[in-house]
């Protein structure tokens, strides 16, 4: 640092008062944890960068202290936005960019990298590669980092931020974000009006027609005369914007074409085609193409491969000058420079050796809307003549379409019905000769949620036979004319919460956003996508749509992952809910698999476990959206949820008793093989193994007291270890329990398959067997459905903590990784949430346990008992389907560790009262 002092001492500069952080994954999270660090000192820091970093939530939100580590990061961003007076606020200065990463980016989904709700849109950007000026593709997490187009952007972006007359960053934090603006957003969305407002600040939304309405007022915004008109004068520049006397849409004077005088050429269609660099202005009248009737009027779309002011020129003329000399009229308005970019596909192959080629993917696009053109009578599209592109090689084919339409004849809805049939059978849509240039397609479901495969083809392009060389040409003749003469459809498609996505030269593609449905916190909800489809207005087409199930199904887990997994929790404990009331009102406790079956019954159970949290949930949760999303939506989307996790956790209760059937098939294959005999070697070799560990001192006072044993032994696991490994013992527990009450059920239902239980020593039949110190008193029921009960009970809790062990494996993975670098303790929050879960599986060995909490309404028939632990199940399994839908599946372990100290507590007091009472065990 004092070489560097040194050197800009030397060299008169100032060292910078603040840096400027890029982030990358969590590191753009940690970047932006580090502002509002109390430590830090103020201003220090203020522009953050981030690229594909998850900033609403963590990507896998399982664990407790990492949630609520976002979530306190996330309050002091929010806090440090509020003040009463805007440049009084500890973060006024302070400008964050978010760039996601898109569909292909399979870690942090766009949803998590947004800052919608932490961040306001005055100081605030979230744009998706997809979207991003000169990139137009999505990227991988990892890519987005080594991507030239990428590095490029950015860093030329960066370097603008910088003021030349002082060396540092731009004080004003409007300056700072209308420069990421220009540089990193498309002006598509506002060029086809897909955004529900128009940002006052942004570049491209101002006026280029009223010479009195300027770019950015520094009046307005507060800010330094002098760095505003700097500001806006680089911002134009890059944008395309130049101020100029009549509008900031004209091209550069410094831009001259070779002779000023063109050849006119009257157009008298509506549509308007350009071949060649033939020097030639068109002449379009706007009253006599552009009306569609008595009080309408139509929009104009020009469509381009040519570059804007090097190849060709827009004008508004109020009236056609005698003359035809541009500068004779002072009210011609230019409107070049308000073409906006495409991102232009491959070089067109020749159709055949010699020949032409196909028609070039367009490279920009203008669209004027009537408004825009009203007070002009006429438009001109100049094309400059070949010989001005000095020192480049122009374009294959040389095209522009310019068009005069009506955008209620081109536009289409695509009902989810209709979507869904897609699946059995494709569905078709035609496009006609003559048709609208810009078809818009409004898809009524998200494309995140259900991705569609479109595959265009041309059919015909109006082409007459008569003149051509062959007397009957063949369809692939008529084919290869066409292909040379309209241009490759465009597809923008638009998404609110993701942004713009641009597919150039479409002929078969899955269009597929990286959206969700809306959530807690977010701005827009995602309940629709918009397909802009621009195609040759003189060609036919043939579109087949059909919905791509597996992408479908795979976005729909990627996306609803999270909300899948807390509902997966909720299920569970609405299982237990059901074994728990059985046992309330004296009836047999059933299986696991027929309590999930039994909570979508009609009405009541459906109801309360099922419609009735989705329902709640929307109706008390602020979503802090401009509009609440539609209850078919989001109930759509929760039921599926749902029903899918339903289906996981069938899945892995049938595979539990799989694995367990197969465990006693080996098990009675080994006895009936091998039957056990008092002689037999290997008891007496165990037998006195056995004895000589049961004589230690130690090991006798630990087997006083085998509860407390394992759960100091767990404790230490999980305080100084990992909580996986605490709940991993437990699983050994269970899994214990579920095999030794199945062998005992089997035995009672098949008492031939095996020998008898006093002829087996590894049976527990006594009370100084291995498992009488988890209370396995009940295995010495004479009747086969007491070892029922017992069986599918220990299976609940085993699916439960096997649920919640899944969870944590990601984090274990990363705890084992660190391990070769340095042993750290497990956050003091994950470790007493993780453990009071475990005390549910430690203290709730059985279902036995008698609490009366709340009083149940007599609707029908005799009373019903007081609801107690299935009260306490209710709650729980609520409070994670809530979690479940807000994307914060950590919570659940708050409802978790609360049941967990619950249930301890009853079982402690009711091992206090066991002397001055008998415990209660029900009959059938």
């Amino acid at each position: 640092m004092e070489l560097r002092k040194q050197h800009n001492e030397s060299r008169s500069e100032a060292l910078p008062t603040n840096v400027i952080l890029v982030g990358h994954s969590m590191g753009g999270f940690v970047a932006r944890a580090v502002v509002v660090h109390p430590g830090l000192r103020k201003g220090a820091v203020e522009t953050v960068l981030t690229l594909s970093s998850p900033h609403r939530s963590p990507p896998l939100a399982v664990q407790p202290s990492f949630g609520n580590f976002f979530s306190r990061v996330n309050n002091a961003w929010i806090r440090g936005y509020e003040s009463a007076k805007e440049s009084e606020a500890p973060l006024s200065k302070t400008v964050v960019v978010s760039i996601t990463g898109g569909a292909h980016d399979y870690q942090v989904r766009s949803r998590m990298s947004s800052l919608d709700g932490i961040v306001p849109p005055t100081h605030g950007l979230t744009v998706a590669t997809s979207g991003m000026v000169k990139i137009w593709m999505s990227m991988e997490h990892q890519s987005i980092l080594w991507c030239n187009q990428m590095v490029v952007q950015v860093g030329h972006t960066l370097l603008q931020l910088i003021d030349r007359r002082t060396g540092q960053q731009y004080t004003s934090p409007h300056v700072r974000l209308a420069i990421f603006v220009s540089n990193f957003r498309s002006a598509l969305p506002q060029t086809f009006n897909l955004l529900p407002h128009r940002n006052k600040l942004s570049p491209y939304t101002q006026p280029y027609r009223k010479v009195s309405e300027k770019a950015i007022s520094a009046k307005d915004v507060g800010l330094d005369t002098n760095v505003v008109s700097k500001a806006q004068v680089q911002v134009s520049t890059k944008s395309g914007f130049q101020p100029m006397k009549s509008t900031q849409f004209a091209c550069p004077q410094k831009i001259h074409w070779v002779g000023d005088m063109f050849d006119d050429i009257h157009i008298k269609q509506p549509i308007m085609n350009v071949l060649s660099m033939d020097g030639k202005r068109r002449w379009m009248d706007i009253e006599e193409l552009g009306r569609k009737g008595r009080d309408k009027h139509a929009w104009f779309v020009l469509v381009t491969n040519l570059s804007p002011c090097v190849g060709m020129r827009v004008h508004l003329w109020p009236e056609k000058s005698r003359s035809g000399d541009m500068a004779a009229s002072e009210r011609v308005v230019e409107v070049t420079k308000k073409m906006v970019q495409l991102p232009s596909g491959p070089t067109p192959p020749q159709i055949e050796p010699g020949g032409p080629g196909e028609q070039a993917s367009p490279s920009g696009v203008l669209q004027l809307s009537p408004s825009e053109l009203s007070g002009f009578r006429y438009l001109t599209v100049s094309v400059a003549p070949t010989p001005t592109l000095v020192g480049s090689i122009p374009p294959t084919v040389t095209m522009a379409v310019a068009h005069f339409f009506d955008p209620d004849q081109g536009k289409t809805s695509l009902s989810t019905t209709w979507l869904l049939a897609s699946l059995y059978k494709r569905q078709f849509l035609w496009l006609w000769e003559y048709h609208p240039m810009v078809w818009q397609v409004s898809v009524a479901v998200s494309l995140s949620t259900l991705p569609i495969t479109l595959d265009v083809k041309i059919v015909s392009c109006g082409v007459k036979t008569e003149g051509l060389a062959k007397e009957h040409p063949e369809p692939e003749d008529i084919l290869k004319l066409c292909k040379a003469r309209c241009f490759p459809p465009v597809a923008l498609v638009w998404d609110p919460p993701y942004g713009l996505d641009v597919y150039p030269n479409l002929t078969t593609q899955v269009i597929v956003v990286d959206s969700s449905p809306p959530t807690w916190g977010s701005t827009y909800g995602s309940e629709h996508s918009t397909i802009l489809l621009l195609a040759d207005p003189h060609c036919v087409y043939d579109i087949g749509v059909s919905v791509s199930l597996i992408t479908s199904a795979s976005r729909f887990l990627l996306v609803n992952g999270l909300q899948i997994v807390g509902l997966c929790i909720a299920v569970v404990l609405f299982a237990l809910m059901r074994q728990a009331r059985a046992w309330e009102v004296d009836n047999s406790v059933p299986s696991f698999l027929a309590c999930m079956e039994a909570n979508f019954m009609l009405p009541v159970p459906f109801l309360a476990v099922t419609l009735g949290p989705i329902l709640v949930y929307f109706s008390i949760v602020d979503f802090g959206s401009e509009r609440r999303p539609t209850l078919s939506s989001f109930l759509g989307v929760s039921l599926a949820c749902y029903l899918f996790a339903n289906g996981t956790l069938a899945l892995l209760a049938y595979l539990c008793n799989a694995v367990l059937s197969l465990a006693h098939s080996a098990y009675t294959w080994y006895i009936s093989r091998w039957p056990p005999r008092h002689d037999q070697w290997t008891k007496r070799v165990l037998k006195s193994c056995g004895t000589a560990l049961l004589n230690i001192q130690v090991v006798r006072k630990l087997r006083t007291w085998p509860m407390t044993t394992l759960g100091i032994g767990i404790s230490v696991l999980v305080l100084f270890g990992h909580p996986s490994l605490g709940l991993l013992v437990l699983l050994v527990v269970h899994t214990w329990r579920c095999f030794w009450s199945l062998v005992s059920l089997r035995q009672q239902l098949c008492p031939t398959l095996i020998s008898k239980k006093e002829d087996s020593p590894l049976l527990p039949s006594n009370g100084n067997s291995l498992s009488d110190g988890f209370n396995a008193k009940p295995l010495l029921f004479s009747d086969g459905e007491s070892h029922s009960e017992i069986f599918y009970h220990q299976q609940g809790l085993l699916i439960l903590h096997l649920v919640v062990m899944i969870i944590l494996v990601p984090s274990l993975v990363a705890w084992a990784q660190r391990l070769g670098l340095e042993w750290t303790t497990p956050a003091l929050l994950d470790s007493t949430s993780s453990l009071a879960a475990i005390l549910h599986g430690l203290y709730n060995i059985n279902v036995d346990i008698n609490i009366s909490l709340v009083k149940v309404p007599r609707l029908y028939g005799p009373p019903a008992p007081d609801a107690g632990l299935s009260f306490i199940y209710l709650l729980a399994g609520s409070y994670c389907f809530w979690a479940g839908l807000a994307l914060a599946p950590y919570r659940a372990f708050y409802a978790l560790g609360l049941v967990g100290i619950t249930i301890a507590g009853i079982r402690i007091r009711d091992s206090q009262a066991r002397g001055r009472g008998r415990r209660h065990f029900h009959r059938h």
